[in-house]
Parts: structure tokens; C-alpha cells; sequence
């Protein structure tokens, strides 16, 4: 476990190698394992990227993004011009099923509503929208609806987890209830942990997924 000031340090210099921030404009606080980012950018996609190369950084244990978007003036967009834009974006990603998904925005913020079979395809919806010019944030409401029988969801996941060369399969307990999916247990980083969580969310018929896996020593 790294102190406090070291964890501080490497998450500063991730930020750094990030090419697609600005890391002067966003600062840095860490205790306990917990990272606050706090500071202006000028886009959404620079506040998620910030958010996920915190991620990528060892001892991470949770994250609060503080982080406020203020545009650029030729970066604003009414919220019409928007939710048109929004739409297109949707329309043309292949992997986004066609009128699943719905959308609201305000203030240039999106939410997105609607039912997917899987959830690759939620995720693509909101990658969709998530970098469109004038968003400043995304609500991802989009539920996953299970398509298929759910009896050997948990034998799938932990074959997958087996597969994965950068999960220790045996530190992870996977519970199957009706669609939903349980995940206990230790893993070493937050991108083990992520890791985990996709392959549950791959696993067909998997409509919702809880996550109380610790990141840390077993």
C-alpha cells in the first residue's frame, strides 16, 4: 500500500502521460486509498478520461471527480442542437440496437433512457454521445434486459475469469440470482477489478451486476 503522498505522485504522473488531458488544470488529493480530483476542464471526455486514468493507477481505492466542465465559448451548443447531434451519433454506431435507446438533455447534460440485451450495447450508447461538442455530462439509465435463461451464468463467468491471464480467479466469489450477479471477494488493482466486472456483465442474461469486491491484499 502505497502513503498517501506517493499515491498522490502517481496519480498526478498518469494524469500527465494522459495525451488527452491537461493535468495543470486538475488537481489532486489522496487519503487512505481515496483519490479526489478537484479543477476546470473544458470538455466531458477530458473529465471521464481523468476518471479512468485514475483508475489505471495501483491502491486506488475509490474515486470522488470533483471536476467541473466549463466550455469553451465555440464548444457551447443549444441543448437542441445537441440532442441532434446525440441522435445521429446513436444512429450511426452499429453496435447501438435501432430505437432502443432514448434521450433527454438539459443544460447540456444527457441522459439516456431505453433497454438493451446487452450490456456492450449500453456501454456503446454512451460512448456514443459521451465526446459530442457542448455535453457536459452523460446519466447512462439504460437498462439491460435479460434475453436468455440465467441457470449457468455463474459457471460462465468463472470459466471467463479463468481465461483471464490478469485475474487471480480464485480470490473472486461469483453469486447468480435472477439475472443478477454478485461478485465478492479481493482483487490487486482497480483494473483487476473492472476486469472482473466485465467479463459478469458479458455473460448472456446478466441484467444487473453488484460489485463488493476490495481492492487490496486477500
Amino acid at each position: 500500500m502505497y502513503s498517501d503522498t506517493t499515491l498522490q505522485k502517481n496519480v498526478i504522473d498518469e494524469l500527465a502521460w494522459d495525451p488527452a488531458l491537461t493535468a495543470t488544470e486538475i488537481a489532486v488529493a489522496a487519503r487512505d486509498g481515496v483519490v479526489t480530483l478537484s479543477g476546470d476542464v473544458h470538455t466531458y471526455s477530458q473529465k471521464y478520461a481523468a476518471e479512468k486514468a485514475v483508475h489505471r493507477v495501483v491502491d486506488v481505492k475509490a474515486l470522488a471527480n470533483e471536476i467541473q466542465v466549463h466550455l469553451l465559448p465555440e464548444h457551447r451548443r443549444s441543448d437542441t442542437e445537441i440532442a441532434h447531434a446525440a441522435l445521429n451519433a446513436l444512429a450511426w454506431n452499429v453496435a447501438v440496437p435501432e430505437d432502443k435507446v432514448q434521450l433527454d438533455v438539459r443544460e447540456g447534460w444527457i441522459t439516456l433512457h431505453g433497454k438493451v440485451d446487452w450490456d456492450y450495447q449500453r456501454r456503446a450508447a454512451e460512448g456514443s454521445v459521451r465526446p459530442l461538442t457542448g455535453v457536459r455530462g452523460v446519466t447512462d439509465l439504460i437498462a439491460v434486459t435479460p434475453h436468455v435463461s440465467v441457470g449457468d451464468v455463474k459457471e460462465k463467468i468463472e470459466s471467463a475469469l479463468k481465461r483471464h491471464a490478469e485475474v487471480d480467479a480464485s480470490q473472486v466469489q461469483v453469486a447468480s440470482s435472477d439475472g443478477k450477479v454478485t461478485l465478492r471477494g479481493a482483487v490487486r488493482s482497480w483494473t483487476e477489478r473492472n476486469d472482473v466486472e466485465r467479463a459478469a456483465w458479458a455473460a448472456p442474461g446478466v441484467r444487473e451486476v453488484e460489485d463488493l469486491l476490495t481492492i487490496g491484499a486477500a
